[in-house]
């Protein structure tokens, strides 16, 4: 079986639960790109410094930081199993990237050792999807209004606290996200298929159906 997992796919398509839902299924990390770099951030380590420099000003990290923050990560005990890749890479140049770190670090290869995963559904049951999703602040957990509603309307399930809409869950916002995406993150899908890693994963179904469809994927590949 494969170690290190790749999820591709737009806005909303259910990665981010199917990805936590893998890494507790394989006992591995779930390592989230956003995640790292506000931990960085929050230690003030020297590469959180610099990130904070360029987010402050509105500008993209440098890909030589995000780049350092990942390696640090993979080289960790905790990795040397495998992990799950959430938000990284977003772009054929960072996924040139990813493979100079797996170099270098030395416990895995894209090509050998990679599978990268594309999420594939269509762009308007997407946008359904964003404006009826909300989350909650507190325990961060997300959900559907459509699909996976919570029990009581506007409250979770779990903490009971008031659920939020995010500001840029709306159908403009989302539209423009997807025009973002198709120019600068869809070209991997290419990439990784050049490579003979890349699977496809039909993500207009349930939660609990696009799970069964990527344990398909991943468990008997």
């Amino acid at each position: 079986m494969k170690k290190v997992f790749i999820f591709l796919g737009p806005p909303g398509s259910g990665k981010g639960t199917q990805t936590s839902r893998l890494a507790d299924k394989l006992s591995i990390p779930h390592i989230d790109t956003g995640s790292l770099l506000r931990k960085n951030i929050q230690d003030e380590t020297e590469l959180g410094i610099i990130a904070k420099g360029f987010i402050d000003k509105g500008n993209l990290v440098p890909l030589n930081v995000v780049t350092s923050v990942i390696k640090e990560r993979l080289v960790q005990p905790d990795c040397a199993e495998g992990y799950i890749l959430d938000g990284f890479p977003r772009s054929v140049e960072q996924a040139e990237a990813l493979d100079g770190i797996l170099q270098e670090v030395g416990r895995f290869t894209l090509k050998e050792d990679a599978m990268a995963i594309y999420f594939d559904i269509d762009n308007e049951l997407l946008i359904q999807r964003l404006i009826n999703r909300r989350s909650c602040p507190k325990c961060g957990t997300i959900y559907n209004l459509i699909s996976n509603p919570p029990k009581i309307m506007d409250y979770c399930d779990i903490c009971d606290t008031k659920l939020t809409l995010r500001k840029d869950d709306n159908e403009e916002v989302a539209r423009a996200r997807f025009v973002t995406y198709e120019k600068e993150t869809a070209p991997l899908y290419e990439y990784f298929k050049q490579l003979g890693i890349l699977e496809e994963l039909k993500a207009d179904g349930s939660i609990s159906e696009i799970w069964e469809n990527l344990k398909e994927i991943v468990f008997d590949e």
